[in-house]
């Protein structure tokens, strides 16, 4: 897991606060049990898929990232009988998972050659997470699963499965495709010599890794993933990409922005490290991909530290905006500082929400995605808690764990109910908007900007001429010329247009 460290060592352990009384925790274990009963009188508890790897040493359970890769053996069941064998590079990831102190980490196994993975496509490296942030060990698998709903472009797949490292058992792990270029990753081009070459960076405000190359663009940092080893005139290349895409998204229009971003993944990205105010969304773990002349905002990683799992009682602004369940805290992030502050922008984001709000608000409802994955896997969950104390670690910025599994599937499933009603009110899904005639980009007032996003559609610009019968002032089932000039008319006071800006009945 990818962090800022320097916070870790910075800032005091703390306690955190009890957010409600012991009746109303009480309440909400009642409610949240007989949720989980409900999902699971319709919801089997299934089995899933195993892994033994043999280190070696026979000290897999010790081992330290310095370490780095080791030789093992690795036997994968799957729940059809169907068995993998082979020999892999095996190690411990991450960062703040991977201290020394933390027993249950997150690993990496590696083959010689692709090789397919529980059904998830070929893949020469994949990353087993052991999510030891999140008491709940859902976050992770709700955030990649609304990541597909959403469409976002190469979301990992992720399968749960049960680890036996060097004979003994070690835990529920979730194994995910890692992160990289491949036909079953993120599909780019970044051998093509045609000055074209696609590329993959990852935001990154402060590491330092001394195998990574970093590049710097308008106060933003990126770590370059691939080409892995860039050389200079790749790096070069890189830079002046993203530099020519921020300077467009300083200053240009909606149309030349939609010329270098893909606008519909932007939107999506957003919505989703918004909706669970990802705490690392400004840090770290942040992935863009360029492919075919223009960015993307993608894949979705890492979601251990979100949906109000941060520790309220530091002073960091970042953490004290990620855990209330109302408000925005991503709209100055990266590139969203210039892309936030346009209306059109904050019209696809609506846009995005109200096409998904039904699956968003559903991840919390009684019987609902939350309680039908926790039925499903309860089995998993619950034998993983014989192995790990629930409360085991925490860090200074997490939210401290409550001593039982159904306490922090309770605040869990909580956050993620007050957060999408917070949503859905604020884009206001459950309103029909009043539409005013003339009213052509949809912002709820009659002015020039209607006038001009008439003209710029009938000169083929892209705009968002809001309902053609809102922009169809003379009623004549075309939009033209003509219905501009009725709007400026109107907006001179010329009295025969006095319909313009009334509600369309």
């Amino acid at each position: 897991m990818r962090r800022f460290i320097a916070l870790v060592t910075a800032l005091v352990l703390c306690v955190v606060c009890t957010l409600v009384s012991a009746g109303a925790v009480q309440t909400e274990l009642s409610a949240a049990a007989a949720d989980v009963d409900a999902a699971s009188a319709a919801v089997e508890a299934v089995t899933v898929p195993r892994i033994d790897v043999v280190t070696e040493g026979g000290n897999g359970a010790s081992l330290q990232k310095a370490d780095g890769y080791v030789n093992a053996q690795i036997t994968i069941t799957d729940t059809d009988g169907s068995v993998l064998s082979n020999s892999v590079s095996f190690k411990v990831r991450g960062n703040s998972t991977a201290m020394e102190s933390v027993l249950k980490k997150s690993f990496t196994f590696k083959f010689s050659k692709k090789t397919e993975v529980l059904g998830m496509g070929k893949g020469k490296k994949w990353a087993m997470l052991s999510n030891v942030f999140d008491p709940t060990l859902l976050r992770n698998m709700t955030i990649f699963d609304l990541a597909r709903e959403l469409e976002l472009p190469y979301t990992s797949e992720q399968r749960v499965v049960e680890l036996w490292l060097d004979g003994s058992y070690h835990g529920c792990y979730v194994v995910y495709e890692p992160v990289q270029e491949g036909k079953d990753r993120v599909n780019i081009d970044i051998e093509s010599n045609d000055g074209k070459k696609d590329f993959l960076i990852e935001y990154e405000a402060t590491r330092n890794e001394t195998d990574v190359t970093y590049l710097s663009v308008s106060g933003m940092r990126f770590a370059v993933s691939e080409p892995e080893e860039p050389t200079e005139d790749q790096l070069a290349y890189i830079t002046g990409v993203m530099t020519d895409i921020v300077n467009t998204l300083k200053g240009a229009d909606e149309a030349q922005v939609r010329e270098k971003i893909d606008v519909d993944s932007f939107a999506a990205y957003y919505l989703l490290n918004e909706y669970a105010k990802t705490l690392d969304f400004a840090f770290s773990s942040v992935f863009f991909f360029y492919q075919d002349g223009k960015l993307y905002a993608g894949p979705a990683w890492d979601y251990d530290l979100s949906t109000g799992n941060v520790n309220n009682t530091l002073t960091s602004s970042a953490v004290k905006a990620s855990y209330p369940t109302d408000g925005f805290m991503h709209d100055k992030t990266n590139f969203y500082r210039w892309l936030c502050d346009k209306d059109w922008f904050q019209d696809e984001i609506k846009d995005v929400f109200n096409a998904h709000s039904e699956y968003i608000l559903n991840i919390a409802a009684d019987g609902g995605l939350l309680d039908t994955m926790r039925a499903r896997y309860s089995d998993v969950i619950d034998h993983n808690y014989t192995r790990w104390n629930v409360a085991k670690w925490w860090m200074n910025y997490q939210r401290k764990p409550l001593k039982t599994y159904e306490e922090n599937y309770a605040v869990l499933k909580n956050w993620c109910a007050e957060r999408g009603a917070w949503l859905a009110e604020y884009y206001r899904i459950d309103e029909e908007p009043e539409i005013l005639l003339g009213d052509a980009d949809g912002d709820g007032l009659v002015t020039i900007l209607d006038a001009t996003a008439i003209q710029r559609h009938l000169a083929n610009l892209e705009t968002k001429v809001f309902v053609e019968s809102a922009a169809d002032t003379s009623g004549n089932g075309d939009v033209d010329i003509l219905d501009a000039t009725a709007i400026q008319r109107w907006l001179a006071n010329f009295p025969d247009y006095e319909a313009i800006g009334q509600p369309i009945g």
